[in-house]
């Protein structure tokens, strides 16, 4: 589908990438992995004739196109969203066009027409492609794309130009997945997805019928679409044939191996050179000196690329609060006659970790708020003994002031006792040298939003309220930050569209939805198990683990259950934990599992190319003998590697 030839890229002298040889297979779906300013995105603009190669070629298959969605920067406005979104079916629309017109020509035409069977033929031809590329299903499927992508009915006949920047980003998407073009290429296609419409755009993507290309920081997300992991380092590209949580283990052996590698033979250059310093000025020795001087020039040298940066940091040791951390009792929250929260219940107690989730403009945000002293118009919001918050609002990084410097703004900020270890937080969060002289307003969105949670680090607190704290953050980025959270001995109430971030950090999961809140005692899977398991068998309502709220009275009884804690809710939880426990057993075992087949598969398929080049070479099968014994062999090895495949795909469902 796709191949790169030789191709380089460098800015200023400055080198992304050197000679790059890559295919793309038709069907593959890929994550391109590296650090920031590796190269991703410019890669993929050079793959969509967007961006020029320094040198070397990009082949695509014979009448294949490419199409980019970059990270963010498309406004439109000026028409309907639903017309907006049509006009990406151009080549339809136009077909449909030409069928309408012949239709009416035929119309015109007597029957006895000399024309009209050449003319009737031409049409059924046209109508014929026109079902088979789905014309007449198009605005079906304009509706299901828009639909999954979050857009309600509503929206359809909205102008474009209402929408914010997120959700042009969405229209823009929307445009893409309809036009599907045979290499899909899509830059941090999840930034502006909620939940919901990241499972959605998951499925599309896992029976997309051309290839995908994708760069993404959200390790769920490339786990769930992508076969492959195609890693930019290095000036260049290593694939990784596995799921991304795979590939993390594998690069660190692959690293590794390249380490020993390259000390082994720093030993054998060192042994080298004191030979030749030993003997270069001794007659009887000069032969073997020479010889010794042309094998270290020969010696290819092993480059070990920089090692990554990462931000290492605590969040200060927390002071003891009482047992309930808050209380909100038929509390209310409207924005004119729009209740956003409507007589909420909410207990939360000491060492929660509790992730807010529902769908965009459910009240998260709001809620949030609140809880971290925002104004609401009815009930009650109580705080706890010695509660002392920390808010992380969403749009955190734009609260810091552009004009200072990263220094001044964690100074202006700072307690006296704090101000000497300014310089160490800033060094945890990758500010160094020169970087803490920058101005704010000159700092990338993943800079700011570092800054920001490093400003968290000035104050100990018991309670951290963090709205969509891995905004911007890299992968490595958000790992550090979820090992950070795990350690922090107080509560943690927080919102994130990262599944896996969810998923590994929360205890409870609390869902916002139609104006109530309704728990779930255990993590991400669990909550997904209980609202699969609800939608199968019906809206089932017990002790805090059923359905969306959809009337008062129940509502209440789900939120307060969690304040009385009964014995009954107790063991529930207890028995919910025991089988969260067995299940992440199974899954980790399952994962070796998958590992352990994985590699013999790439064993396999090692073993199945050394024999096809041997077979391939001259003179092969003159000996009819090793013929027989060569195809037998191929043919053993495939059957092999078919059933590995059977095993693997057994495992995965």
């Amino acid at each position: 589908m796709l191949q790169l030839i030789t191709l380089s890229k460098d800015f200023a002298g400055r080198v992304l990438f050197a000679d790059i040889s890559w295919h793309l297979r038709k069907g593959e779906r890929v994550a391109l992995i590296g650090e920031n300013g590796a190269g991703k995105s410019t890669l993929m603009k050079i793959i969509a004739g967007l961006e020029e190669s320094s040198s070397g070629e990009i082949q695509l298959a014979k009448g294949a196109k490419a199409a980019y969605l970059p990270q963010d920067g498309i406004v439109t406005s000026g028409r309907m969203l639903f017309h907006e979104v049509r006009s990406a079916l151009a080549d339809l629309l136009a077909l449909e066009e030409e069928l309408h017109r012949l239709g009416q020509e035929l119309e015109r035409l007597p029957h006895d027409s000399a024309e009209h069977d050449s003319l009737l033929h031409t049409y059924g031809e046209l109508q014929e492609q026109f079902r088979h590329r789905g014309g007449y299903t198009m605005e079906a499927e304009i509706g299901t794309v828009l639909k999954g992508l979050g857009f309600a009915q509503s929206d359809w006949h909205r102008d474009c130009g209402e929408f914010s920047g997120g959700w042009q980003m969405r229209i823009a998407l929307a445009r893409l997945l309809l036009q599907k073009p045979d290499v899909l290429l899509l830059d941090e296609p999840t930034n502006h997805l909620d939940i919901e419409a990241r499972n959605w755009l998951e499925q599309y993507l896992c029976s997309y019928p051309g290839s995908v290309i994708l760069v993404s920081h959200d390790r769920f997300f490339m786990d769930q679409v992508c076969s492959r992991i195609a890693e930019v380092w290095n000036h260049t590209i290593t694939d990784y044939h596995c799921s991304y949580s795979t590939y993390l283990v594998q690069r660190e052996e692959r690293v590794s191996a390249l380490r020993e590698a390259k000390r082994l033979q720093d030993e054998e250059i060192q042994k080298t050179e004191d030979f030749i310093r030993r003997f270069r000025y001794q007659a009887n020795k000069a032969s073997l000196v020479q010889s010794r001087i042309k094998q270290l020039e020969k010696i290819e040298r092993i480059d070990l690329p920089p090692e990554r940066k990462k931000i290492r940091f605590q969040f200060p040791d927390a002071p003891k609060s009482g047992r309930i951390v808050l209380e909100l009792h038929k509390l209310t929250r409207a924005y004119g006659a729009k209740v956003v929260l409507d007589r909420i219940d909410l207990t939360v107690e000491k060492g929660e970790r509790i992730a807010l989730v529902g769908h965009n403009g459910a009240g998260k945000s709001t809620l949030m708020a609140v809880l971290a002293g925002g104004e609401y118009q009815g009930g009650s919001l109580t705080v706890g003994h010695n509660v002392s918050a920390d808010y992380f609002a969403q749009d955190q990084a734009n609260v810091l002031d552009p004009s200072r410097t990263a220094y001044d703004e964690l100074y202006s900020d700072c307690p006296f006792e704090m101000v000497p270890k300014l310089r160490d937080i800033l060094g945890a969060f990758l500010f160094s040298g020169d970087d803490i002289h920058k101005k704010v307003g000159v700092l990338s969105g993943g800079e700011r939003n570092r800054l920001a949670l490093a400003k968290m680090l000035l104050r100990p607190s018991n309670l951290l309220l963090m709205d969509e704290p891995t905004n911007h953050l890299d992968l490595f980025s958000k790992e550090v930050l979820l090992d950070a959270l795990k350690r922090f001995e107080g509560t943690v109430i927080f919102v994130s569209h990262d599944r896996y971030f969810v998923n590994g950090l929360a205890t409870r999961i609390v869902e916002v939805d139609s104006g109530g809140l309704t728990s779930y005692y255990g993590d991400y899977e669990y909550y997904l198990e209980k609202k699969e398991g609800a939608a199968a068998g019906g809206v089932a309502r017990n002790s805090g683990a059923a359905g969306p709220v959809t009337n008062e009275p129940v509502r209440q009884k789900t939120e307060s259950a969690p304040a009385a804690l009964p014995s009954q809710n107790k063991e529930e939880r207890s028995r919910d934990r025991e089988e969260q426990k067995r299940r992440k057993r199974e899954e980790q075992a399952r994962e070796k599992q998958q590992q352990a087949i994985e590699q013999e598969i790439a064993g396999v398929e090692q073993e199945i190319g050394t024999l096809e080049a041997e077979m391939n070479s001259p003179g092969f099968f003159d000996d009819p003998e090793r013929g027989l014994a060569a195809g037998e062999r191929h043919s053993s090895l495939q059957a092999r590697l078919e059933q590995l495949y059977q095993q693997w795909e057994e495992l995965s469902n």
